[in-house]
């Protein structure tokens, strides 16, 4: 008969079957560590609990900081590549955007042409259609890291680079945030509840042009309140949105914004704002969804933002 498979001893020259497993271990989320016996377990914990450093480290960090609700880290799994036939944005093998830090303190705004609008009505279909993928696997029990798997594949399968991926070190391809994450959220192995909100954002990077877009679904049945707040979300977009044409102030974007939240009795959060997109996956003008007096730039052109 064939031997099932059983755990090898961790203390070194002992090859004994083992079936205790260190505590530490289990405790931290750690995979598991085998011994054979209680002798061979303390003669090997002088060494063994130095692996257990970085994971102690982590908790303790989560425990110092001021989580704003019940969420917790995740299980991030590794980093993947893409291709070396897609061309990469320059931060694609450094994860050092240098074009757009050498931009940083530029504030004259790209006015695209008529042949690169043209690209990025294409990068943005890229990015719309994985944007799609990923809303229809939005469910009870799918999680953000397989979300970005599919994303990664239906982006790198037309021949576009995700633009989220090493961007700044940033480890995956698209960003999912899971109720209180504002934004940016890095996909990891949690599960979707039910009553949940998730905001999916995407951007494509294809011929030197980055496009992007962003949804909010929701996960079976969500309160009334989570709806609500949805629901305002997306109409001070329409509302911001309505008021853009050249020669408007970018303020006055925010203004409308601001208005159409305060009258609902809820605020925008002034930690993020929008921002011009293009052959820089972040540039001007910077679009602030709040009043903002010191936003004076007038929209003219063609430039488009995210």
């Amino acid at each position: 008969r064939q031997r099932t498979m059983v755990n090898i001893c961790g203390r070194d020259g002992c090859s004994k079957d083992a079936s205790l497993k260190c505590p530490k271990c289990e405790a931290l989320g750690m995979p598991p560590a085998y011994f054979c016996s209680q002798e061979c377990f303390k003669q090997v914990w002088k060494t063994h609990k130095s692996v257990h450093a970085p994971a102690e480290a982590r908790v303790a960090r989560e425990k110092a900081y001021a989580f704003p609700g019940p969420l917790r880290p995740a299980k991030i799994t590794p980093q993947v590549t893409v291709p070396d036939s897609i061309v990469h944005p320059d931060y694609g093998k450094t994860g050092i955007p240098t074009s757009e830090d050498a931009k940083l303190h530029d504030t004259s705004i790209d006015i695209k042409t008529s042949e690169e609008m043209e690209i990025m009505r294409e990068v943005c279909r890229i990015a719309r259609g994985a944007l799609d993928t990923a809303g229809r696997m939005v469910k009870v029990g799918v999680t953000p890291d397989e979300i970005d798997k599919a994303v990664h594949e239906f982006i790198t399968g037309k021949g576009a680079y995700p633009s989220p991926l090493n961007y700044r070190g940033f480890p995956k391809s698209c960003c999912v945030s899971v109720n209180e994450i504002i934004c940016h959220g890095i996909p990891n192995t949690r599960p979707f509840e039910e009553g949940d909100i998730v905001k999916v954002d995407i951007t494509a990077y294809l011929k030197g042009h980055h496009g992007d877009c962003c949804e909010t679904y929701f996960v079976g049945n969500v309160d009334e309140e989570s709806r609500r707040l949805v629901q305002v979300a997306y109409d001070a977009m329409m509302e911001g949105i309505s008021c853009v044409k050249p020669g408007v102030f970018y303020r006055e974007v925010g203004e409308h914004i601001h208005k159409l939240v305060a009258r609902s009795g809820m605020q925008t959060v002034r930690s993020y704002c929008g921002h011009g997109i293009g052959k820089l996956f972040h540039t001007s003008p910077t679009v602030p969804h709040y009043a903002c007096v010191a936003a004076l730039t007038k929209i003219r052109g063609v430039a488009c933002g995210h």
